[in-house]
């Protein structure tokens, strides 16, 4: 504080290299979720992940947000994306200064070089306590849920939101089942409102909550209690993060998320 300097350690990257297209209901949340499944929760700790290859550069921006939100589960320092046209389009409008442009040498040497075929991925379902616990949708099994909440930094963009109102328009969150929504901040939540989103959602018997963490870390709305099983669309689960030590917390995609609220079980789309 006394001089404005730190100390600080420039990582090392690891690049992650995603190839293919990706299936109906998979996105970018099911990609990370795969990563941290390969790499663990620490194995990148104090280094850089920069996600690359054809599925990236596909990818919508709301998708790489998540990403790069979660690259921190890993261990990593921070997630990047070499910008594209996707991002400086996302930009105009937005930035209040001209945008520069930085992208890695073609000899830049990383700590390591992942490949991922993403062509053949299903969606993820990360099992407690922890995000590296990832496993095919199919794997799952019949896991009954008390409580379902789609929303916080990692998946409450207005897309996010679309994609979870696309599931539940016309249908019911399953009897019993608590289904918490929290648009990420108060544009988006004004901007699903405008768009007859919030409809959608409080038709299927969601609550909307205001802009904030919300159940994410056990903060606001949503708290569980001992035994009682949640399917979220945040970015964490380990044990108590969401409530109780002896409750558990799974984590999906929107899509996911929204089926399983209406299956009142953790599912997907196909199964309704």
């Amino acid at each position: 504080m006394a001089t404005g300097e730190i100390w600080l350690k420039v990582p090392p990257t690891i690049r992650v290299n995603y190839e293919g297209g990706l299936r109906p209901w998979v996105g970018g949340k099911d990609l990370i979720l795969k990563t941290i499944g390969i790499l663990g929760v620490d194995g990148a700790t104090y280094s850089a992940l920069e996600y690359a290859g054809g599925t990236i550069k596909s990818l919508p921006m709301y998708q790489r947000f998540t990403m790069a939100n979660m690259a921190v589960e890993a261990g990593a320092k921070s997630g990047i994306i070499e910008p594209d046209e996707i991002t400086l389009a996302w930009l105009r409008g937005r930035a209040r200064q001209e945008s520069r442009v930085f992208k890695s040498d073609l000899d830049a040497r990383y700590e390591r070089i992942l490949t991922i075929k993403a062509d053949g991925l299903e969606p993820q379902v990360a099992f407690p306590p922890s995000p590296a616990n990832a496993r095919p949708l199919s794997d799952v099994g019949h896991i009954n849920l008390d409580q379902v909440f789609i929303g916080s930094c990692t998946n409450g963009q207005i897309e996010d939101l679309r994609d979870a109102a696309s599931i539940l328009k016309g249908r019911k969150a399953a009897k019993g089942l608590r289904l918490i929504v929290i648009p990420s901040t108060p544009a988006i939540y004004r901007k699903a409102i405008e768009e007859g989103i919030v409809g959608v959602l409080l038709d299927a018997g969601a609550v909307i909550g205001p802009p904030c963490c919300g159940p994410c870390l056990g903060g606001h709305m949503g708290i569980l209690a001992e035994g009682e099983r949640a399917l979220s669309t945040t970015n964490r689960n380990f044990i108590g993060r969401m409530g109780h030590p002896k409750s558990e917390v799974y984590l999906a995609n929107p899509f996911v998320a929204a089926a399983s609220a209406v299956l009142g079980r953790i599912g997907g789309p196909d199964d309704l």
